[in-house]
């Protein structure tokens, strides 16, 4: 008796593919990740293997590095200029740079610190007026490029001399002004952390989402005939994603916890992932930082991606200038100077947002800005002189954007293979 030929699939091809594949589960996963790597799109493994790599120096130099007490100082140390990243990943995946993104969080600081405590505005009002204030920044970037042709470079490094100096006029002669300890922007930041209950009830949500999402966007690719991930692998993941989530929860809150502002630019980060990745937006930041050109020829409105990217960084430098003001309860003329605006960008290029446009993604905000804030912590705790953070960091971005750009050429040539 003939055996039925496999030519003759009654199914579409990467249909049936998924059904032969479907039995090996773990390994066709890893399968696939290892040909991802092949052809050069390395993904956040790099910053993950850094990162796990950073901790464990640190750790061995100096017990109190992963310490409970030690890791939630991290977080909350992290989220000022992580908001700030996160705003620098929308401009550089469409191929600009925003220069200005530190003097623009000091001035955010001191106009709301002078509207809050001298004008005596409510703090929703003053709070809006910054941010409103970021968000008109980011036009004017953007008309500047797209209308006037001033490159982004010239453009926001203009930006970042001006805003400083509005920043030290709006300080005034003192230089500094104190946000109330009793308010509740201080507390927020300060002092506000999640319930030890709630904390485990968010847990379990974000492995449920996270299979609810994957679940549907399987189903969808099915009923197109696509392949998709089968409903063993989601579920191991979401299964891997609940026991991580819930260790780590578990041993922060044997310290304080997990503070709310913390939560809140988790919760930035997975609004941006999602409107990268499904929406019709997303997918025309990355067409534009791709090749715009090309984009314009499809039929994409490239002057509106650009505002928007600007806008949107301008705006996230704004609150992340708000927060760190609330960290500190004043705005001085320190604020949003230093390193901020290095940081800030270092945070997105060490996270693997492509400084060539058109890859990376809102999670690089949240890993870039871990590395960074565990070399700053781990230093510190090794009482080490503040020259060694610069260097370390300096190091860590020029192997970031060497592996970027290595991970370019493997794709090209992969492409041509």
């Amino acid at each position: 008796m003939s055996e039925r030929p496999l030519a003759e699939p009654t199914a579409p091809l990467d249909l049936l593919d998924e059904r032969l594949r479907r039995g090996a589960g773990l390994r066709s996963a890893l399968t696939g990740i290892l040909e991802r790597i092949r052809s050069g799109d390395l993904g956040a493994l790099p910053i993950i293997v850094g990162l796990l790599v950073i901790w464990t120096v640190f750790q061995a130099l100096n017990p109190v590095f992963l310490s409970s007490t030690n890791l939630v100082n991290l977080l909350m140390e992290s989220v000022s200029v992580g908001v700030i990243a996160l705003g620098v990943v929308c401009v550089l995946l469409v191929g600009q740079i925003d220069l200005s993104v530190g003097s623009v969080s000091g001035l955010s600081a001191a106009l709301t610190a002078v509207t809050f405590v001298e004008a005596g505005w409510p703090l929703p009002a003053a709070m809006a007026a910054a941010i409103g204030a970021g968000a008109a920044i980011g036009w004017v970037y953007a008309q500047m490029v797209t209308r006037l042709g001033v490159p982004s470079f010239v453009a926001t490094l203009a930006g970042l001399l001006s805003f400083l100096g509005v920043q030290l006029w709006l300080l005034g002669d003192t230089g500094a002004v104190n946000l109330p300890y009793d308010s509740d922007l201080v507390h927020f930041a300060q002092l506000a952390f999640v319930p030890a209950w709630l904390s485990y009830v968010l847990v379990v949500l974000a492995a449920g989402w996270l299979f609810a999402t994957g679940y549907a966007l399987a189903r969808t690719r099915r009923a197109a005939g696509l392949s998709a991930r089968s409903t063993r692998l989601l579920v191991v993941r979401s299964a891997g994603l609940l026991a991580a989530l819930g260790f780590a929860v578990w041993y922060l809150n044997r310290a304080r916890g997990i503070g709310w502002m913390f939560v809140c630019f988790v919760g930035l980060v997975l609004a941006l992932n999602y409107a990268l990745t499904r929406t019709g937006w997303g997918r025309s930041v990355f067409a534009v930082g791709g090749n715009a050109e090309a984009a314009r020829r499809a039929g994409i409105n490239v002057r509106r991606v650009y505002t928007g990217a600007f806008v949107l960084c301008s705006s996230l430098a704004a609150l992340g200038g708000l927060l760190a003001a609330a960290r500190l309860a004043a705005a001085n003329q320190a604020s949003g100077a230093g390193d901020v605006n290095l940081n800030a960008i270092a945070a997105a290029v060490i996270g693997g947002t492509s400084l060539f446009g058109g890859r990376g993604s809102a999670f690089a905000a949240l890993l870039g800005i871990l590395v960074i804030q565990s070399i700053s912590s781990g230093l510190t705790l090794l009482d080490l002189d503040s020259s060694f953070r610069f260097i370390v960091t300096g190091l860590v971005l020029a192997l970031a954007v060497a592996l970027d750009s290595a991970a370019r050429r493997s794709r090209a040539s992969h492409g041509r293979a």
